[in-house]
């Protein structure tokens, strides 16, 4: 039992953000993952708390990183596509 007044992240709002602007379906997991922390708290289950935080951090940074990957790629096909109009 960790000490009285311990907190866990839930990470909802970075799992909100990462679902909205970057990419939806890993962003689900995320949000999923994160609303499940503070219930797991709540019921005294501080280890599958963390085991939530933890997965909702991971699923937060994957939802960023394939919505980091899909911009730059866009950007990357879209400025190919502008270049070869220009010449």
């Amino acid at each position: 039992m960790p000490p009285a007044g311990t907190t866990v992240p839930n990470y909802l709002v970075f799992a909100i953000l990462t679902t909205v602007l970057c990419c939806l379906p890993t962003g689900i997991a995320a949000i999923i993952y994160a609303a499940q922390v503070n219930g797991k708290l709540l019921a005294g289950d501080y280890a599958g708390a963390q085991a939530a935080s933890n997965n909702a951090k991971i699923w937060c940074w994957v939802s960023f990183g394939v919505g980091l990957f899909g911009t730059l790629f866009w950007i990357l096909i879209f400025g190919a596509g502008m270049l070869r109009h220009l010449r």
